[in-house]
């Protein structure tokens, strides 16, 4: 019970899209509409995978939500904050406060050791305040405290992952934006990768992941479907498919 009497304030979405749509053009006549107005909410602490076929919208989608595209039409509020409309300066500053990246590539750069990679968005924004504990601490969340000097070529497949998650907490980002994360791990790696994600949600972080593998997004706690540029379903999961269980049980080959 609340000691003044009165309900606590509601939630506020950290996603909220009403009416989006994104039309592509290929040419002078070609026009491929690829999201045919989306509504979609994202609360805060949720586990959301986002799926569906090829050309199917999640990819674009997936561009929307991270402030890497802009759509033509509708509106996208991300933290409280209407930035459908936004110049790529202020979509960028965005991007850096609010949403974290992870992408089925790495995406690290070769030179950089693992320390050094993770600073990087606080070397773009300018940031110099405890960059290099931050980091550290970054990756000791995910495992990595022993590797923090070694390059991406002398780190697995997982290993660089988790520098590219560590990266994506540094600025503690309202939203992890993660595409594909497992599309080139072995079940072993992915298996960890899930863990992270799920332990990450269970302190209350909001995760956003598309993926098209169904085994993946079973270990969400809601799955939205696109199809034809629209949300076909979104469902909950009942049960959610534990990946800390999967490893214990001997899931995959030992990285």
């Amino acid at each position: 019970m609340i000691a003044s009497g009165r309900l606590p304030p509601p939630r506020q979405p950290v996603v909220r899209l009403r009416g989006i749509t994104k039309t592509y053009r290929i040419g002078r006549e070609i026009e491929v509409r690829a999201l045919r107005g989306v509504d979609l909410d994202v609360m805060p602490g949720e586990f959301v995978a986002i799926m569906g076929p090829s050309g199917s919208g999640k990819s674009t989608l997936m561009n929307v939500l991270g402030c890497l595209d802009a759509p033509d039409a509708g509106t996208y509020e991300l933290a409280g904050q209407t930035v459908a409309s936004l110049s790529d300066g202020a979509l960028a500053a965005i991007r850096n406060r609010h949403v974290g990246f992870v992408f089925q590539t790495f995406n690290l750069l070769p030179r950089l050791n693992a320390i050094e990679n993770v600073e990087l968005p606080l070397v773009y924004g300018g940031d110099g305040r405890d960059r290099r504990p931050r980091a550290a601490a970054a990756l000791e969340q995910v495992g990595l405290g022993d590797r923090l000097h070694h390059r991406p070529s002398e780190l697995s497949g997982g290993q660089q992952q988790r520098v590219a998650i560590a990266r994506a907490l540094l600025n503690d980002p309202s939203m992890i934006l993660a595409d594909e994360p497992t599309g080139n791990l072995d079940s072993r790696s992915s298996a960890e990768i899930l863990a992270i994600f799920q332990r990450l949600n269970a302190q209350g972080k909001t995760v956003v992941m598309v993926t098209h593998e169904p085994d993946v997004a079973a270990h969400c706690r809601r799955i939205v479907r696109m199809r034809d540029g629209v949300v076909a379903h979104d469902d909950p999961v009942a049960a959610p498919r534990r990946a800390e269980e999967e490893i214990a049980a001997g899931i995959g080959a030992a990285e």
